[in-house]
């Protein structure tokens, strides 16, 4: 099928509410004959704009494959996935980036920051592959370094900043192309309890007030609490897909609501 006309310009605002992201029985498998693992077994999700959602499981759950593929950093072996209508598993290589670029980012537990360069320039660096000139990626990076309480802290490099810190640049550099779709791996697993909270915090004020669809993986479940679903996977499968009644407010300690 081809690209859907959303995909081939800037991306446009998402209304709230929209359906978003569709996986249809989608499949993964890995290795082929008697050594094939069968990752992924029938996984149908349906995700509309706004949701912040935590991906939860065991080790080997299928959590992190079904996050590589919802991030366009895999593909299904079966089944469909579609975003905003494109058929994105019959997608090209071009347009996958495309899509990763102007819809998608990405937050991982390690940080991923360039060590020798300023929070300014690791965070311009999507900027820079989207080819945007020196004036505007300075601009934006300035104003999404604000947005994640880092007004000031532009010219120090991560060995500079703490953990939480360094958390927060990275966040700053996944929401500077300002993205339908934030996706963060495990953020708090290298942070300590309180600046585990001050990400979680900013997560959901970036999914309440700015209206970025946040989708979590995390194992730990008072981070999970700040999320409005939870979905549980379990042998490659959804074993589980609920709303969260009393999701965490930015402010309160987890396992605490207003």
């Amino acid at each position: 099928m081809s690209d859907a006309p959303a995909l081939t310009r800037a991306a446009p605002p998402v209304a709230v509410g929209q359906p978003l992201i569709r996986l249809r029985g989608v499949t993964k498998v890995y290795g082929t004959g008697e050594v094939a693992l069968l990752a992924l077994k029938g996984i149908d999700l349906t995700i509309a704009a706004g949701e912040f959602v935590a991906i939860m499981g065991p080790s080997g759950s299928g959590k992190s494959t079904a996050m590589n593929i919802l991030g366009c950093l895999d593909t299904p072996t079966a089944g469909q996935y579609l975003f905003l209508g494109a058929h994105v598993e019959s997608l090209s290589r071009d347009r996958l980036a495309r899509l990763r670029r102007r819809y998608l980012g990405f937050v991982f537990q390690g940080f991923n920051l360039l060590a020798r360069t300023s929070a300014q320039e690791n965070v311009e660096l999507p900027l820079v592959y989207r080819g945007e000139g020196a004036a505007a990626r300075h601009a934006a990076a300035a104003k999404a370094l604000r947005s994640v309480g880092l007004g000031g802290w532009e010219h120090h490099t991560p060995a500079e900043l703490s953990g939480g810190q360094q958390q927060r640049v990275a966040i700053a550099r996944a929401i500077v192309t300002e993205p339908a779709v934030l996706l963060a791996d495990e953020p708090t697993g290298n942070l300590d309890t309180r600046r585990s909270q001050e990400i979680m915090d900013l997560l959901r004020g970036l999914n309440t007030d700015h209206g970025i669809t946040v989708l979590m993986v995390t194992h730990e479940p008072d981070m999970a609490a700040y999320a409005r679903r939870l979905v549980h996977f379990i042998d490659g499968r959804i074993d589980s897909d609920v709303l969260n009644p009393h999701p965490v407010e930015p402010g309160l300690p987890a396992g605490q609501a207003r």
